[in-house]
């Protein structure tokens, strides 16, 4: 891809147009960027950029640099219906990704894992499987790593584990994965998606690309997810813990079975500490594609015993009174939320609440009635759930994160469980999901140790 000279705007100035300006501008491109935010809070970003002859423009996005550039790189937070984004595409402005100007500059295998939850899981345990069969990989995408990183710092690993959002895929055009991987599908993001279906589409863009020659691994548990399989072009895969398959990996009596057409190899799960059902759906994905990828059977199961999960992730990190305490903060939607419900066993008390993302909250209630003795809700969000959960528990109201941990302590008895699983995000009162899991640890700690 040409870039010597090209005028190239890079829309917003976070981690991914950072690094997305300054490959750009390594590459030669006359580069811009625009961001809503105002100077004085991107200092000193903004000074390093003039000093390196990017020019930044700042609170607001001005129609005539959009439609004077010749490619607009979109990072992934702004929405392709930001007005100036579609005057520029109207007047046939080449409008793309960061993964996909990234992977115009890409030759190493892409094993790209998307899904509305469990992605971030995933990826961390293929990667420590492919390391431990001595395979080098390089991890990013939206788990926090730029995908333009690999280029602009010149790696040259043997593959490329990438967590990739709908957000990404909006502005792809032929990025195209070595490996695919659909987790699951559940409603999210309805605050910048028209619908449900506009959400799903955009998923399924991860595969659009792939041929046979490619690979698309997906949860068959999951009928949303298996609904797409026959507009879908590369040799595929299923995993399920329903019934057997042919060609894939399928859960059995406490054992995984990997069919590859040819032959069956077995993994067991007596050692492995990931709590539901949703995370077997994680271990049975990353086992398939270490196998598609030639990892030793010996190295998969030995890291999938030890992999302990990552933090925010239905967490359990104290037992103080007989009362366990859960961490699910990256339970960000209500899927989440209801897998959390479904792998605890009762009586819990549940904290939730955060900043609404359009969802339904009414799945919920069906397990709350089975397991939750108290709901305590907070957030932009506590009025709307409150209303479609009234019946389902008893609810109580609170205004801080704190308040909801002393509340949730006082009517905690020994043997309860305490579980944040907000299904909201965390926007509303938090930078993100790790400060609000972080924050909420610290809370528990302070009260437990009285």
């Amino acid at each position: 891809m040409e870039l010597i000279n090209k005028k190239v705007l890079v829309v917003g100035l976070g981690t991914t147009g950072v690094a997305t300006s300054l490959f750009l501008k390594e590459k030669g491109a006359k580069v811009t960027v625009s961001e809503i935010r105002s100077e004085d809070e991107l200092l000193p970003t903004v000074q390093r950029f003039r000093n390196l002859g990017i020019k930044v423009e700042a609170k607001e996005h001005k129609r005539e640099t959009f439609l004077s550039s010749d490619l607009i790189v979109v990072s992934p937070g702004v929405p392709l219906y930001t007005p100036s984004l579609k005057a520029a595409a109207e007047a046939g402005v080449e409008i793309i990704s960061e993964i996909e100007l990234a992977y115009r500059h890409i030759k190493t295998p892409i094993i790209a894992v998307t899904g509305t939850n469990g992605k971030t899981t995933t990826v961390n345990l293929i990667a420590d499987i492919f390391e431990s069969s001595g395979k080098s990989v390089f991890l990013g995408g939206n788990v926090g790593t730029p995908l333009i990183e690999y280029v602009l710092n010149h790696h040259d690993e043997n593959y490329i584990i990438a967590e990739i959002s709908s957000f990404q895929l909006e502005g792809i055009q032929s990025f195209k994965p070595y490996i695919s991987v659909l987790l699951n599908l559940q409603h999210d993001h309805l605050d910048r998606y028209s619908s449900y279906e506009d959400y799903v589409a955009t998923k399924a863009r991860i595969f659009m690309n792939q041929s046979n020659n490619e690979y698309a691994i997906l949860n068959a548990d999951d009928l949303e997810v298996k609904k797409l399989s026959s507009s879908i072009n590369a040799s595929t895969l299923y995993f399920n813990c329903e019934k057997e398959v042919p060609y894939g990996i399928y859960y059995k009596n406490h054992l995984l079975y990997f069919n590859n057409g040819s032959g069956q190899i077995r993994f067991t799960l007596d050692n492995i500490h990931l709590k539901g059902i949703h995370n077997l759906h994680n271990i049975m994905a990353a086992v398939a594609i270490s196998k598609i990828c030639g990892c030793p059977q010996e190295r998969i199961q030995k890291t999938i015993d030890n992999f302990k999960g990552l933090p925010h992730r239905l967490e359990l990190f104290k037992e103080s009174h007989q009362i366990k305490f859960y961490n699910d903060s990256k339970a960000t939607n209500v899927g989440s939320a209801i897998s959390a419900l479904e792998a605890l066993d009762s009586p819990l008390i549940l904290i939730a609440g955060g900043k609404d993302k359009g969802c339904d909250y009414n799945p919920l209630t069906p397990l709350i009635k089975e397991k939750v003795k108290a709901l305590i809700l907070l957030g932009e969000a506590k009025e709307k759930m409150h209303q479609a959960l009234k019946s389902s528990a008893s609810i109580s109201l609170v205004e801080t994160l704190e308040d909801a941990v002393k509340l949730s302590f006082k009517k905690a008895l020994p043997g309860d469980t305490i579980l944040l699983s907000p299904a909201c995000s965390s926007f509303d009162m938090f930078k993100n999901y790790e400060e609000r899991g972080n924050v909420f640890k610290t809370l528990v700690n302070k009260l437990t140790e009285k």
